[in-house]
C-alpha cells in the first residue's frame, strides 16, 4: 500500500490520540467502520459513559509540524516503510514514530535486554555479543535502559541500534543515559508509539516492551531476576514466535534466576553470538511480500447486527472477570461469532469497562 495522504495520516493520529483508544480498539474501529475519519465521526455513539476526547485537526497537525521540525518520521502500519516484524503483530501499533534512521527497523533485528542492575560481567558480555552481531548485520534493538540495555546499545551504535521508549522520542529516561540517547538519534534509531512529549509512567512499558520483542526475529535475555520486566518482554516473544534465548547464570545470583528459568522452559541456551546466529539462521522467514497486519479483516455490518451486539452484552459481562483473559476463549465460551464478542468488547473497551492488555487480553476494568 502506498503512503497515506497528509488528510489520512492526520485522521489516523486523531483516532489514535484519541483518549481510551488503543491499538486493538483502533484496530477494532478501523475494521468496522473502513477508515479513520469515519470511525472518528461515529465514536460520539460508541463513547457514552466518558467523556468524549478526540484532538483536533489543529491540535494533530502541530504533532505533524513539530515531528517534520524534529526530523522525527511517523509511519502508519499500513505504510510500506513500517517495519515489516512490527507489521505482523495482531495488533500492530498503528503508528510508531522513528528518529533517526528508520531503514535500521527493516534489517534483520535482534534484541538484547536484562536486569538494570546488571554485573559487571553481564553488561561486558552484552556489550560483546551486540557488538559481534552488529557486525554480522544484526540491528540491535533494546530498551535504553541501565545496565543491559545500555551496554547492548553502545556496543552497536557503529554497526545500528534501535532504541525503543515507553514515552515520546524526544522524551530522554534516564537521564544517565543522555550521551548514550543523542549516540543512538545520530547513528541510530529511537522508537516509540507514544505522542511528542509524552512521559512514560509505569503502564506503558509492557507496551514498549511489546515493540522491542515485535521487532526483533528473536530476543536474547542477559540477567534478569524471577519477577522482572524483562521475563514480560521474553513472554510477547514466545507469544508473537520469536526465537527466546538465555545466558546462563549462577544459580547463587538472584539477577540470573529468571533468566536458569527461561532455559528450563525451553528457550536457547546461548554463550556466544555465533549461538544466537546459528538459531536464528533456521528460522523460517515471515512472509514479507503480504504481511499479515490488523487491519485485513472483512467490513462488519454493525447496522445489521445491532440487536445481535445488544443481546450479546449481558453474554460477554458475565464471562469477564479481573484476570485477564484471551478475546478467543471468550469467543468459545459465549458461543457467540467472532465479530459479536469484538463488537462488544470495543464498546466496553471505549467506555472504560474493562483494562486490555497490550497482547489484547481483557479484564474487567
Amino acid at each position: 500500500m502506498p503512503e497515506l495522504s497528509f488528510t489520512e495520516r492526520r485522521d489516523w493520529l486523531r483516532l489514535i490520540r484519541t483518549r481510551n483508544v488503543g491499538p486493538v480498539a483502533f484496530r477494532d474501529l478501523i475494521n468496522r467502520y473502513g477508515d479513520a475519519a469515519t470511525a472518528i465521526d461515529a465514536l460520539p455513539s460508541l463513547i457514552r459513559k466518558k467523556p468524549l476526547s478526540v484532538p483536533t485537526n489543529e491540535q494533530v497537525e502541530r504533532e505533524m509540524m513539530y515531528s517534520d521540525q524534529m526530523g522525527v518520521r511517523l509511519i502508519c502500519a499500513v505504510e510500506p516503510d513500517f517495519p515489516r516484524y512490527l507489521r505482523a503483530l495482531d495488533p500492530p501499533p498503528p503508528v510508531i514514530s522513528v528518529l533517526g534512521d528508520a531503514s535500521l527497523l527493516n534489517k534483520p533485528c535482534v534484541a538484547i535486554i536484562g536486569s538494570r542492575n546488571a554485573s559487571a560481567i553481564g553488561q561486558r558480555f552484552a556489550g560483546t555479543l551486540a557488538g559481534e552481531l552488529g557486525r554480522a548485520g544484526q540491528t540491535v534493538v533494546s530498551g535504553l535502559a541501565r545496565g543491559i540495555d545500555a551496554a547492548a546499545h553502545a556496543a552497536s551504535i557503529e554497526t545500528g541500534t534501535a532504541a525503543v521508549l515507553g514515552g515520546g522520542v524526544d522524551h530522554i529516561y534516564p537521564r544517565d543515559n543522555t550521551d548514550l540517547y543523542h549516540a543512538i538519534r545520530e547513528n541510530g534509531a529511537i522508537v516509540s508509539e507514544s505522542p511528542l512529549g509524552y512521559r512514560a509512567t509505569a503502564r506503558d512499558f509492557p507496551r514498549r516492551n511489546r515493540i522491542i520483542s515485535g521487532l526483533s526475529r528473536g530476543v536474547v535475555v542477559i540477567e534478569a531476576a524471577e519477577r522482572s520486566g524483562t521475563l514480560i518482554t521474553a513472554r510477547y516473544a514466545l507469544e508473537q514466535n520469536r526465537e527466546v534465548m538465555a545466558a546462563p547464570g549462577s544459580p547463587l545470583d538472584p539477577r540470573t534466576k529468571g533468566c536458569n528459568r527461561l532455559i528450563r522452559q525451553g528457550a536457547h541456551l546461548i554463550e556466544s553470538a555465533e549461538d544466537v546466529l546459528n538459531i536464528l539462521s533456521g528460522l523460517r522467514t515471515l512472509e514479507m511480500e503480504e504481511p499479515r497486519n490488523g487491519f485485513d479483516a472483512p467490513r462488519f455490518d454493525v447496522q445489521a447486527a445491532a440487536a445481535d451486539i445488544r443481546k450479546a452484552g449481558p453474554v460477554i459481562r458475565a464471562l469477564l472477570s479481573p484476570t485477564p483473559t484471551p478475546r478467543d476463549d471468550i469467543v468459545r465460551a459465549s458461543g457467540l461469532p467472532t465479530p459479536i464478542v469484538n463488537a462488544v468488547l470495543l464498546e466496553m473497551d471505549l467506555n472504560g469497562e474493562i483494562v486490555v492488555e497490550p497482547d489484547g487480553r481483557v479484564a474487567l476494568g
